[in-house]
């Protein structure tokens, strides 16, 4: 298959230049990464040193610190799952220090815009990376798509980011 990118998603996570943007669909992720941090979180107890400092942080940090926006769009709906109630609360909390923005795009009340998009990475609107998962939330692995369909994800974006609205203000009315 020919991608749109010679370099790996790791790669591209420090070689953006202006934006990478995310659009996350799943209700769970918690076998992709921070499983320690999640059951600290189901236990009640506090959140793990080795995640408040995670690489995650200062990925982000040095991106957006050098001028870079990193940015994702969450579909979700009410109640949370547990792995939700996770994600946003220490989550996108945590790396809403290092600059990151969070957007959610609610479907509690309304149908999905773009029902049938994956989640994906995209970076500069040049190189799209769908991102697959198991049904119990573990990272599988990803693909570049084909230059020649990045419209459809660039579309995405847009729909998905016309439709959300900031974390924040989101939570401030349904967080816990």
């Amino acid at each position: 298959m020919t991608t749109s990118s010679s370099r790996s998603l790791g790669e591209w996570f420090t070689e953006f230049e202006r934006e990478a943007f995310r659009l996350e669909t799943l209700d769970d992720y918690s076998q992709s990464g921070g499983v320690d941090a999640y059951q600290a979180f189901l236990a009640g107890e506090e959140q793990p040193e080795s995640y408040r400092t995670a690489s995650w942080m200062t990925t982000v940090g040095n991106a957006t610190k050098s001028g870079k926006r990193v940015y994702r769009v969450h579909i979700l709906s009410r109640p949370l799952t547990d792995y939700l109630r996770f994600e946003l609360s220490w989550g996108y909390r945590r790396n809403m220090t290092a600059g990151e923005e969070f957007f959610i795009l609610d479907i509690t009340d309304t149908q999905n815009p773009i029902p049938n998009s994956p989640d994906f990475w995209m970076f500069d609107d040049r190189v799209a990376a769908v991102m697959s998962y198991n049904g119990a939330g573990k990272y599988l692995g990803s693909e570049f798509v084909r230059a020649d369909r990045l419209s459809e994800f660039r579309s995405c974006r847009d729909t998905a980011l016309a439709h959300a609205v900031p974390f924040t203000e989101w939570w401030a009315l349904h967080g816990e």
